[in-house]
């Protein structure tokens, strides 16, 4: 397959190539696009045949249910049966956004979408790109991250290209993402709303619109199977083995030495911080703050390759706000966790 790259300008996506990615989005094919979290792989949502395009693409089995993204609200209304109170405010408060709302499904979603469910996830991406193509094409599309499965997800049109070239029809590259992590899912069939998937809205940010907020078990187990859309699987995973650190500068250090002395080449990945206080074979920074880590966080899962470092070791960061989000992430992608 030929897959055609698309360039659109943030700033103003009414070109050509939007209406060529529409058409072929209507003709039932996959379409790699921006949102503001990470890129996507879209399909005709009401389509089980463009979604299985999807599947197939990734290299990721149907029983993992994907998200419908929306331009609109009255979009969103017409995909399901009803809206609880809370799933109200939260879409007036936090959409468009990333947030992701797990609501009854009516059925319009193809059956793969819902993964055979009863309900199905929806969100309402807040990128420029995504509502400009959303609205020309005039559909709901699925559309998991844009990535073959189990390796990072893609915050650039290149981290897509690299993946997915000949493997979809088209990659309209609208630059980089903004938020860098997913959206949070929040199931709000419960009468307490749960949290399957933490992501760019916090646990905290949504208990100040809603109240009470419960996370799900499945999160912090590794024997409860999660609920949520792209949680069921390993995910993230870079290409060279990944050490997850607890602990400061110092001890940190102290692991690349043990390591060293095996003649391991070590990576790093770490806050500016805690960066300039240790000495590696390679480190990359992630940022100052948590919001900067979760944006700079997949692109660093891909740059280490097996030829620059045997191990990566990663800081560990705090649990609050996105640095759930965060952590989350890095404890699909590390194969241990070491506290020193």
């Amino acid at each position: 397959m030929q897959t055609t790259r698309m360039f659109i300008d943030q700033e103003s996506p009414t070109t050509e190539a939007l209406r060529e990615a529409s058409a072929l989005l209507r003709d039932g094919q996959t379409v790699a696009f921006p949102t503001e979290t990470v890129y996507g792989l879209g399909a005709d949502a009401t389509s089980k045949e463009a979604v299985s395009g999807i599947f197939r693409a990734k290299g990721r089995p149907e029983d993992n249910p994907l998200i419908a993204h929306v331009a609109t609200k009255k979009q969103l209304r017409s995909l399901v049966t009803s809206l609880p109170a809370a799933a109200e405010k939260l879409i007036n408060k936090f959409t468009p956004g990333p947030l992701t709302l797990v609501l009854p499904s009516n059925g319009t979603c193809a059956e793969n979408v819902t993964a055979g469910l009863s309900t199905i996830g929806v969100r309402i991406p807040d990128h420029p790109v995504a509502q400009a193509l959303l609205k020309a094409c005039d559909l709901p599309l699925a559309a998991p991250s844009a990535n073959i499965s189990g390796k990072p997800s893609p915050t650039t049109a290149d981290h897509v290209w690299s993946d997915l070239q000949g493997k979809i029809a088209g990659l309209i590259d609208g630059g980089a993402t903004g938020v860098g992590v997913e959206s949070t899912v929040i199931d709000c069939t419960q009468e307490i709303p749960v949290i399957l998937r933490p992501g760019g809205i916090t646990k905290e940010q949504l208990e100040a619109e809603i109240g009470e907020v419960m996370v799900d078990p499945a999160l912090a187990s590794t024997t409860e199977e999660p609920k949520a859309p792209g949680m069921k699987y390993t995910h993230y995973a870079p290409d060279v083995p990944m050490w997850l650190v607890a602990g400061t500068p110092e001890n940190i250090q102290a692991v690349i030495e043990k390591e060293r002395s095996s003649k391991k080449r070590i990576g790093v990945m770490a806050s500016i911080e805690t960066a300039e206080k240790l000495d590696a074979d390679r480190i990359i920074t992630l940022g100052s703050d948590l919001r900067e880590i979760a944006a700079s966080l997949y692109d660093a899962l891909r740059i280490f390759k097996n030829e620059d470092v045997d191990l990566i070791l990663c800081e560990s960061f705090p649990r609050t706000g996105i640095g759930q989000a965060i952590m989350n992430r890095l404890e699909k992608a590390a194969v241990e966790f070491v506290e020193v």
